[in-house]
């Protein structure tokens, strides 16, 4: 395992300092960075993989040479799906969605037929090797620099992919299964949030306090919210795999608070922070 890991070390370092080319076994092909964050860890792996294009995005395969377990890194994304992706000339973040059913055995055919060693690999293992598609997430335009232009682009991430979840959950209803791709949407939705939220409350608010001290009953009532809309982003999760769950009611109760929340933190703080400046304490 170890010589395996130096292994895909040395390869990592190559892309990187070579923009994206690598030679020995793996000269000429076409490969990617996939960085996953762990399951139980919560730490940074990074991977190098060979990929096809699908529509645009990036096409993975969880084959681990036809092992009868999967990959590490496909663990890794089910539980959190929000991904980074490095191609070379690039790198963004993505939502890596399994496919499943048809669209499945369709992708995994055009693989085989593209590179027939996966189909050696499927022979191996009783397996249903996964394929997966790396969904680049938005990107946001934000015309400032400083602390305001990095609320604006966090704010607005989660906003475009609110929007994306609402329209999924829409189309599902109160189905009994809920769709691979709204749950990894909702998944990397929820885990951003969380992340956003947990960094406000420990770094962003209490230097703005101290900047500020005026606005420390502001920044308790923004406290509260965040405890509101954590219950609702844990409802959320649990619905997912709860069938008869009315999902789509959720998503819009979750809409409605964090629409509401986010407007009232930008009508309060952007005023604040244009004033800083670019000062980030």
């Amino acid at each position: 395992m170890s010589s395996f890991v130096s292994f895909n070390q040395r390869v990592i370092e190559e892309f990187r300092a070579c923009g994206g080319k690598v030679g020995g076994p793996f000269e000429g092909a076409e490969l990617l960075l996939l960085t996953t964050t762990g399951a139980r860890s919560g730490t940074s792996h990074t991977v190098p993989l060979g990929f096809l294009r699908e529509g645009g995005s990036p096409l993975v395969v969880a084959s681990a040479g036809g092992a009868d377990r999967d990959p590490d890194w496909y663990r890794n994304l089910l539980v959190r799906p929000l991904v980074r992706v490095e191609t070379g000339s690039e790198e963004y973040e993505a939502v890596a969605v399994p496919a499943v059913g048809d669209r499945r055995e369709e992708l995994f055919a055009r693989v085989v037929r593209e590179e027939p060693g996966y189909g050696e690999y499927q022979e191996r293992t009783a397996r249903v090797i996964p394929v997966v598609v790396l969904q680049r997430t938005h990107e946001v335009d934000v015309a400032e620099g400083g602390i305001a232009g990095k609320l604006l682009a966090v704010h607005g991430w989660l906003r475009a992919e609110l929007e994306l979840i609402r329209r999924e959950s829409a189309a599902y209803g109160g189905a009994a299964s809920v769709g691979m791709q709204l749950r990894q949407h909702c998944l990397a939705f929820c885990h951003s949030l969380e992340f956003h939220h947990r960094s406000e409350d420990g770094g962003l608010f209490p230097y703005l306090e101290q900047q500020e001290p005026g606005l420390s009953e502001f920044f308790r009532r923004i406290e509260g919210e965040h405890r509101v809309i954590a219950r609702l982003q844990e409802e959320l999760v649990r619905a997912l795999d709860a069938p008869g769950e009315d999902l789509s009611g959720r998503v819009q109760r979750m809409s409605r608070e964090l629409e509401a929340h986010l407007d009232r933190e930008e009508a309060q703080l952007l005023p604040v922070l244009r004033a800083l400046g670019g000062s980030e304490g």
